[in-house]
Parts: structure tokens; C-alpha cells; sequence
């Protein structure tokens, strides 16, 4: 199974053989990122929320949310990378401090 670090790599070399290293700047990819969550909102505008689940899990609706979710991933792995930022320790801690219990009350 691939990892995050997988992909910061790969995505990494991908950038350095396509000599894309002048495009992506953290504020080009958090556009980038901004434009694939809309292309998966608009994949669902206008599905009625009860029948999400079914029609997202079957395609050819399935196949377009995967696709926009792969770039979505992509471009999220890449910004935080830009910024020295181990998106997945975070994110493993924020679902940490949202446990009944936490220091902090899960905010």
C-alpha cells in the first residue's frame, strides 16, 4: 500500500522531470486544491443528500469522485509539503484532541 510519503515523493519527481518547480509556489497549489474540491462539489450539487451514498459509490459518478479526489490529495500533499507541515501527524492529532476526554475538550 502506497503511503503520503509515497506520494510527496512521487509528486516531487513528477514536478522536477516536468520542470514544474516555478509553478508550484504554496499559493498556485492552494489554488489548485481550492479548484479540485469544487470540481467534487459540483460532481454532487445536485444529487439529493439521501441518495449520496449510493449514487457516489456507483459509477459512472464513483469514477469522476475518485479522480477529482486523487487531484484533490495530490495538490493538499504537495501545499503542505511546500510548507514543512506532516499533514497526516496533524490531522492523526486533531482527531486525538476531538476523543471524549481530551485536554482540550475536542475543539
Amino acid at each position: 500500500m502506497a503511503t503520503i510519503d509515497d506520494l510527496r515523493k512521487s509528486f516531487r519527481a513528477l514536478t522536477s522531470e516536468r520542470q514544474w518547480e516555478s509553478m508550484q509556489d504554496p499559493k498556485s497549489l492552494l489554488l489548485a486544491l481550492v479548484g479540485r474540491v469544487g470540481a467534487v462539489t459540483s460532481l454532487f450539487q445536485w444529487v439529493p443528500a439521501d441518495g449520496a451514498i449510493e449514487q457516489g459509490s456507483t459509477s459512472p459518478l464513483r469514477e469522476s469522485t475518485a479522480n477529482e479526489l486523487a487531484d484533490v490529495l495530490v495538490y493538499l500533499v504537495a501545499f503542505a509539503d511546500k510548507l514543512g507541515i506532516d499533514v497526516v501527524a496533524e490531522a492523526v492529532a486533531k482527531v486525538e484532541a476531538a476523543r471524549p476526554g481530551a485536554a482540550d475538550g475536542g475543539a
